[in-house]
């Protein structure tokens, strides 16, 4: 297990291929921003009270608890915040 430092607005963990990253309650919105992964990604929710995952042209949804989320690569996309801690585990696919 290694933890990533980061400039990025979560604390991220990686184990086994699989990032877990951990927004706190205490990020500031204007760091959660439009932006584009490299790779495709599956998404899975561990905690989440409220957040929200906004694609591209799409309205927001929220993010539920135990769902998994596909991201595909260079797929414009933001987090908005909500209330306590969001954790997401992060599988990226092998390009």
């Amino acid at each position: 297990m290694k933890i990533l430092e980061s400039k990025y607005p979560y604390q991220e963990v990686l184990s086994t291929g699989i990032k877990t990253r951990t927004f706190f309650e205490s990020v500031d919105e204007n760091e959660l921003v439009w932006h584009r992964d490299q790779k495709n990604r599956c998404v899975k929710v561990i905690e989440s009270n409220n957040w929200k995952l906004q694609m591209d042209n799409e309205l927001p949804i929220n993010l539920e608890k135990n769902k998994v989320y596909y991201i595909r690569a260079m797929q414009y996309h933001r987090i908005i915040k909500g209330n306590g801690n969001l954790i997401l585990e992060i599988k990226e696919e092998e390009q």
